[in-house]
């Protein structure tokens, strides 16, 4: 560090602001709300937000002493409103979206939890696909439940080492976020057991999958398209150094896209190759690395891995069929766009797939695709909580909205009993005109059928 902050002075800064607390923000999930609606939502509760400059969705959060309800556990968030995001963390996708035209179909390599991944879908407003993928397995299942609280529904899961992409899936993304693991350098603040484990020697080790890594990402992407590269860290090796590699390796197939422009203020944190070096004093935030590069021209592929993705277990549905379940779904509320989305079935689920995801179906094993939208019987159909929140119309004639007392009770799994007349059978039930879920009317009572994984316990919003 003190070779990369030669000056005394700043060396000091960082010392000093690597040893106080981050400061926390969020980020509006525009897949659900209006950065404007969601200001006035929010206003009564008196949050000091302040805008992040290189994300407009995004902002810095502090609340009074006495607020001490964890932001987790607040309506908002458990509506999939906004998502607690690390304030740098939002750099990468800003870059990635700063050019045009946006992107069709993306790759995010290291997906989980989400932050970015679902940042992602926002910008695309749910159209296009992303491949998210994640390597470990205990994070999979994170990363899902963070795609449905936000209503994501154009991406595809995978669960592989993202060395195999390249060689798998050539050239079929326009645009590739690595967001690659690395040493931890600018986490500290968050995390002070983050550098427990820092060597010199380890620093080596991870650079080495850093360079396969974006190897494999570059080949993954058309020619044309943008690769994302960045990292927590701040060391030279990890950064700098991997771009250089991948340049040098790929001579005149790779140009760096400098980023000083980014936002007002990035000249403050660019380096003179272009990238983003952003060190936690500048900001008052996580230290983090940025590069833009373009994939100027198709280079020699990797060879071609010798795994087995094994058959399809779906099967396209029918056009008349696609129509009557369309139908169906309308009718509970629930409505997609059929430009982008197509209805597949698997024994008797039913799933809506992203299109742009269908010319790489057979070329790798996904996990999940897409959404989950109802399972069949002989009388109906079984609308999933996934689909109800990514689908549902918050101004739908079966639309109920509960009081807050009544939506604690849904977040806890309980019944709710309402003193008012129901508008159906069926009702989409809805917190702030947000949708939470789908239940059907049991004699007076309607009956929870929020998902038990997703119950909560402890204080929520209106304790």
């Amino acid at each position: 560090m003190r070779d990369l902050l030669p000056d005394a002075a700043e060396f000091d800064r960082f010392i000093a602001i690597s040893q106080q607390p981050l400061r926390r923000s969020l980020r509006v999930n525009t897949l659900k709300i209006s950065v404007a609606d969601f200001l006035t939502l929010v206003e009564p509760y008196q949050w000091a937000l302040t805008p992040i400059p290189w994300c407009e969705e995004g902002f810095w959060i502090a609340r009074g002493d006495a607020d001490t309800l964890p932001l987790g556990s607040t309506a908002e968030h458990l509506a999939g409103l906004f998502y607690i995001q690390e304030a740098s963390s939002m750099l990468p996708v800003s870059a990635l979206f700063a050019g045009c035209p946006a992107p069709q179909r993306v790759m995010d390599v290291a997906a989980a939890p989400g932050s970015k991944t679902t940042q992602i879908a926002a910008r695309m407003q749910n159209q296009g696909a992303i491949l998210a993928n994640e390597y470990s397995a205990s994070r999979v299942k994170v990363l899902h439940a963070n795609l449905s609280r936000c209503g994501v529904s154009n991406t595809a899961m995978t669960h592989f080492d993202g060395r195999v992409f390249g060689p798998a899936l050539p050239e079929h993304f326009d645009a590739v976020l690595l967001d690659a693991p690395c040493s931890g350098e600018g986490v500290i603040r968050k995390d002070a057991d983050a550098l427990r484990n820092w060597s010199p020697e380890s620093t080596e080790a991870i650079a080495a999958t850093q360079h396969d890594l974006i190897e494999s990402a570059f080949h993954a992407l058309k020619p044309g398209g943008t690769l994302i590269y960045s990292t927590c860290t701040l060391n030279r090796s990890e950064n700098q150094q991997v771009i250089s590699w991948l340049l040098e390796r790929y001579p005149g197939a790779v140009e760096i896209e400098p980023l000083q422009a980014l936002f007002a203020g990035a000249e403050r944190v660019s380096t003179p190759e272009g990238f983003l070096h952003v060190f936690p004093q500048i900001f008052d935030s996580e230290g983090f690395f940025v590069a833009r590069l373009r994939k100027l021209q198709s280079v020699e592929p990797l060879p071609v891995p010798g795994y087995k993705v094994g058959k399809l277990p779906f099967l396209p549905v029918r056009r008349k069929e696609t129509e009557e379940i369309a139908a169906a779904a309308a009718k509970s509320g629930l409505v997609w766009n059929a430009d982008t989305h197509s209805l597949w079935s698997r024994d008797k689920e039913l799933w809506l797939f992203p299109q742009a995801i269908e010319p790489l179906l057979g070329k790798v094993r996904f996990s999940r695709i897409g959404l989950k939208l109802a399972e069949t019987f002989p009388k109906g159909y079984r609308w999933q909580h996934e689909a109800v929140i990514a689908l549902a119309q918050p101004q739908a004639k079966n639309r109920f909205e509960l009081t807050h007392a009544e939506a604690e009770e849904w977040y806890r799994g309980r019944d709710i009993y309402p003193e008012r007349a129901l508008p159906a059978d069926e009702v989409i039930v809805t917190c702030q005109q947000q949708p939470v879920g789908l239940a059907k009317k049991v004699g007076s009572r309607i009956k929870n059928n929020y998902p038990r994984d997703l119950v909560r316990d402890g204080r929520l919003f209106s304790s």
